[in-house]
This record gives C-alpha cells, structure tokens and sequence, in this order.
C-alpha cells in the first residue's frame, strides 16, 4: 500500500490539533490529520470561559503571560474563523465576576485582587452590594467580588465546527481513523499507522492527542512527559426566553472550597462547571457530581433550580505534570508537541495554533513558546538546573 505523505501530520483532531493543522495550512504547508472523530474531544464538554486573569494562581505567570496573548488574539481569530466558513463562533465579550460568598472567600479574593495589581493587571474590587448590582440573581449573602472586564467566553462546541470546517477549506486532509502506532525510522519521527493498517508519512509529526498524547504505542519513553487525565463534569440548563438575560456575564466563586463557574450563553444555555477528579479516563456522569455542582450552583445563584437541565456530560482535561502546556519541538526530532493544556485548552487554543504554526513555517521556537518546551521535564534539564544552584 503506497503511502500518504504530507509536510505536516497532525495526531488529534480537538480543537488544538485543528487550530494548528488550520494555521500551518495557511503557512502553505501540505497538512493532514488523523482522528476518528475531527472537532470531539473535551471541548464538546468545555464551558468556554477566556479567563486568563481570574483563573490566575500564584507562581504562574508564564502562563498568565500566554493566556494573556491567546486572549489578545481571540477576537480576530474567532472572526476570522467566521469569515472563513460562515460559522459563528459563539465569541461573546462578557467580562467576568468572581465572588465570595463567606469572610474567607472575600480575603482570598482580596489577596488575589492584591496579586493581579502588582502584575499590573485590571480587575476591580467591588462589595457585594455592587455585585448584586450587576448580577441580580446572586443570593443576598455574597460578600464581595472581583470584576474582570477582560475575560470573556466562547461557545466550545461551536468553535470545534469551525475549525473543522476551516481545514477542510483550507486543504488540510483528514483521516477519520485512530493513530495506533507512531511510526519512527533512522531515529525521526516519520509518521503514523492507523488503526487500519494505513501508513501515514510527514516530515513532522504534531502531537495533539490530549490526555492520551503520551500513551501512543511507538513513541519513545521519555519523550514526553505523562498527561493524565483530569475528569471534569459539566452541566447545561437552559433559560427560558421571559427569564433572559438569567445572568449577563461570566460568574465564578469558591463554594466550600471547590471552584464553580457559570457561563450564559446568548441562546439562553446556562452552562455549570465543572468538578475535577483524578479518576483516570472514567467519563461516567454521577448523581454525586451533579449534586456538587447543583448544590454549589444553587448557593451562588438560588433561582437556577427553577430551569430545566437539559444535557449532562463529562470530559477529560489534559494536566502535565506541572499542570502547564506542553508546546514545541520534543527530544525526538520531527515529533512536535501540543498538548498538556489542562484547564485552559479553550482559551490557548489561538496562541497555540500560531506559535506551532511558525515554528513549522520556520524553524524557529517562538519566545512565547519557550517556557512550555515539552524538554523541560527532560533528566538532563533537571540535572542542568540542579547544577546551577
């Protein structure tokens, strides 16, 4: 069987294999793409929240920095996806509120609201009075907030149409199989074998396959760190045309120590989320998780459970070890890596696609890129940096 070869071969179709393969077909590269099911994966399950501040933990301003950049792009990306291929995006510039709902919560906000300003970044300290001010429904006992003018959201199952629909536009070819084994020779990475038994050549190899990036049978140990599956469950009520708009912005708190986040969309959908397990690659959706995230939910905005719940659902985030990308060339030449996103697949999606697409266009590893080079977890780098202290 003769086989198919193409400049660029994109392992996974989520959305950051598609982002990619999208963006280094317009560099004039010949790209193909192999995934059973192009546009699935954990952004059908996705809440879509662009939150690069409010998601904000301390010793993470590397990838503050890249959400950052990626929610800079966004717009532009989202409206160039329309124009692309006539579909919307579901891109809405929403803003954020952030709350606490106890004393506690308010201090860990407040330190928060104190951390983001030494970065320089805009968030506004508002009391609860304002809160309610501009959300409504949130229950009378909310204490304070951060408002976050900055993040937004979008839709990511729409955004998955999209994409897929822009590289089929775009040229990109895409084989609707699973990769079953990376295929290596004189010591590169020359392609894949499909689950058919189709051989597939590239002159580089992008490894986008999320959690399961690193248990592709062929690949070399110690090439990529494990990304382990984190479960995440998700829910989605929807609000009737007389009780819009239910919420106007993105709403996120601490309930009990569990983070919680709603997302209104503009068709009236009300997304919940989202749990987050160490249960391997279970997707099962349990009474106890939507209890959770009712309970919370209720918590925050007591009117929600008046709305019927419409769908259920659950997805696997990709954690690296130091639950941050992992973007660029590997330790085997020719294999290129995009995944490891954990949390924020959605909103680096745009920064991904064009980081990896210059560095395949060029050579050349890309500054923004260089913090969440997959090599970082590699025994010489370790040993390098213990050397230096």
């Amino acid at each position: 069987m003769a086989r198919s070869h193409s400049d660029v071969l994109v392992v996974g179709g989520g959305i950051i294999g598609l982002g990619v393969a999208w963006r280094a077909a317009q560099r004039g590269l010949a790209v193909a793409l192999v995934d059973p099911v192009p546009g699935g994966g954990a952004a059908q399950v996705a809440a879509g929240m662009l939150a690069p501040v409010t998601e904000l933990q301390y010793g993470e301003e590397p990838l503050l920095r890249l959400g950052m950049a990626s929610n800079e792009r966004y717009q532009a990306f989202a409206a160039e996806l329309t124009e692309a291929t006539g579909l919307d995006t579901g891109y809405r510039r929403t803003g954020t509120l952030a709350v606490a709902l106890d004393a506690d919560d308010r201090e860990e906000l407040r330190e928060l609201h104190a951390f983001q300003g030494r970065l320089g970044l805009d968030s506004q300290w508002l009391t609860g009075r304002e809160c309610r001010r501009l959300e409504p429904m949130l229950a009378p006992g909310v204490r304070g907030g951060l408002l976050v003018t900055g993040d937004h959201q979008v839709d990511g199952r729409r955004l998955a149409r999209a994409l897929v629909a822009a590289c089929e536009r775009a040229g990109v070819v895409l084989h609707r199989a699973s990769a079953a084994e990376l295929l290596v020779e004189d010591g590169r990475a020359a392609g894949v074998r499909t689950d058919g038994g189709e051989e597939l050549a590239g002159d580089r190899v992008v490894l986008a396959a999320g959690c399961r990036s690193h248990l592709l049978p062929g690949l070399p140990e110690g090439v990529l760190p494990p990304v382990r599956p984190v479960k995440g469950q998700v829910l989605r009520l929807q609000v009737p045309p007389a009780y819009r708009p239910f919420l106007s912005r993105n709403v996120r708190a601490v309930v009990r120590g569990q983070h919680i986040y709603l997302v209104p969309r503009a068709d009236g959908e009300l997304v919940i989320g989202a749990t987050s397990e160490e249960q391997g690659f279970d997707t099962t959706v349990t009474a106890g998780g939507v209890y959770e995230l009712l309970r919370d939910a209720h918590e925050l905005v007591p009117g929600l459970t008046e709305l019927p719940l419409v769908e259920t659902g659950a997805g696997l985030r990709p954690g690296s070890p130091d639950n941050a990308p992992l973007i660029g060339p590997t330790a085997l030449p020719g294999l290129v890596a995009a995944t490891g996103h954990y949390r924020n697949g959605v909103l680096l999606t745009p920064v991904t696609a064009d980081l990896v697409g210059e560095y395949l266009a060029t050579g050349r590893v890309p500054e923004l890129a260089a913090p969440f080079s997959p090599e970082r977890f590699s025994p010489d780098r370790f040993q390098s940096k213990a050397l230096a202290c």
